[in-house]
């Protein structure tokens, strides 16, 4: 969930009240004009009297935010999250990677915390990275959620878009079914989505 607030902005001539959003991916307004601006787009972010300026290709964007938001927002841009960080991961933590096949993940993953499991989930595994491509592979949550520990997560990762072949909301159901909840849901990739499962906390 990113930020959403009320103000003034100005773009490629144009002025309008409206609402500025910024999400990890992406700086959104809606007024009387509309853009998206891509973080990786970003050339230049500066702060001026409360006035939030971002720089493209397309032209300079400001942001009227008020000074403290100004600077909140600025210091985002200029340090977006990876996504080891979106994931919650941390030097120390015991990690487990099954079915990813994503090679440059992996080697984050290692560089972050040294040992990654593969091909087998141990035990008291702090996070543990599931892939899954279908229905079928929905049934083994269950198992797994004895490879991590109490206060734990599971993070399936899945295609998303036309290439997925999971309905929505079928690994809410199937999480629930197996006794997990979904908590949170971020960006993998440019084609897979990543879903956390957790063991509710009635049940740790």
């Amino acid at each position: 969930m990113g930020s959403e607030v009320l103000c003034k902005v100005s773009f490629q001539g144009q002025t309008s009240e409206g609402k500025a959003y910024l999400e990890s991916e992406k700086v959104t307004f809606r007024g009387t004009f509309r853009f998206d601006i891509p973080v990786k787009a970003v050339s230049n972010v500066e702060v001026s009297r409360g006035v939030l300026k971002v720089s493209t290709a397309e032209g300079l964007a400001s942001f009227s935010l008020g000074p403290e938001l100004a600077e909140k927002w600025a210091n985002k841009l200029k340090n977006p999250r990876g996504l080891l960080d979106k994931l919650g991961v941390k030097a120390g933590q015991k990690l487990c990677v099954l079915g990813v096949k994503d090679e440059d993940f992996l080697a984050q993953l290692e560089r972050k915390v040294g040992e990654v499991h593969t091909g087998r989930a141990p035990k008291e595994c702090d996070l543990l990275f599931v892939a899954v491509d279908g229905p079928e592979d929905l049934d083994r949550l269950g198992t797994l959620q004895r490879s991590i520990k109490r206060d734990g997560g599971i993070w399936v990762i899945r295609p998303k878009g036309k290439a997925s072949k999971l309905a929505d909301g079928e690994v809410i159901a199937a999480a629930k079914a197996q006794g997990l909840s979904v908590v949170k849901v971020a960006k993998f990739s440019e084609t897979h989505t990543a879903e956390k499962l957790v063991i509710p906390l009635s049940q740790r």
